[in-house]
């Protein structure tokens, strides 16, 4: 299929720039993909950044302009990780509707978009993409879930990318007061568009737990308690609107505490 062959080639490209160019171009799927693609072990990622232990990554305060560099590195980090993911469900999760594989690319496009962005953020600042180091942990969830849709979807966008819903517009607000307007304008941007993102995850988790069988909430509730077992969101505090917006139930919000 000529649609999962630029998506291949995306994934296996390791030069982010290229990575973006190349996601950008990418046809819009046009028949559902009958049998997974056999993937290398890694995504193609750069040699830089160092990929380090979360507790290690330095934590510095907005108020300077390193801190900032290292604020608008790791979200660029986040979302590098994210054209990963979006193209990784187009092409090892076969079986699914057409709509599965056109919005995982459309999410790809917007995950591409979003790195760009910062990317040129970052020069403005001084400063480049792979100058900080970063962590992994977005990428080993999704190692976690390789082998099931129904647990990829519901860990991935529903728990990992939802957090960015909740912690962002703290984000936001703390820019606002140093006056960093620029880097505002970027994670609005992104805030906005990670609902739709978030909403597809919840879409196709409600998709396959409907396809097996399985009731959505209770589901997604023991999936948690058996994948993340007291680690339920962003330092206690949820964005509800946004994940109202993004196809969390109220079952769902009255179980994280939210």
């Amino acid at each position: 299929m000529d649609w999962a062959e630029a998506t291949l080639r995306a994934y296996c490209c390791a030069d982010p720039a290229q990575k973006c160019a190349l996601t950008l171009e990418l046809p819009q799927p046009d028949c559902p993909l009958d049998q997974a693609v056999d993937l290398p072990a890694q995504p193609g990622r750069p040699a830089r950044p160092q990929l380090i232990h979360p507790a290690k990554v330095p934590r510095r305060k907005l108020g300077s302009e390193a801190g900032r560099v290292a604020l608008v590195h790791a979200v660029a980090h986040i979302e590098f990780n994210a054209i990963n993911l979006a193209l990784d469900a187009v092409l090892r999760f076969a079986g699914m509707p057409l709509a599965f594989y056109q919005d995982w690319v459309s999410v790809a496009r917007d995950e591409a978009r979003h790195h760009q962005m910062l990317s040129e953020r970052l020069g403005q600042m001084g400063a480049a993409y792979g100058d900080c180091s970063a962590h992994n942990g977005l990428w080993e969830m999704a190692e976690k879930t390789a082998h099931d849709a129904l647990l990829r979807m519901a860990l991935v966008p529903r728990v990992l990318e939802a957090r960015g819903l909740d912690v962002t517009p703290g984000m936001i607000a703390r820019l606002r007061e140093v006056g960093d307007t620029a880097t505002v304008q970027n994670l609005e941007i992104i805030l906005a568009e990670e609902v739709r993102h978030v909403a597809i995850g919840s879409h196709w988790f409600r998709h396959l737990c409907a396809q097996r069988g399985l009731e959505a909430d209770s589901t997604f509730a023991g999936l948690m308690a058996q994948y993340m077992p007291g680690n339920k969101g962003a330092a206690g505090h949820f964005n509800v609107a946004a994940r109202r917006e993004a196809g969390f139930s109220e079952q769902e919000l009255l179980a994280l505490g939210a």
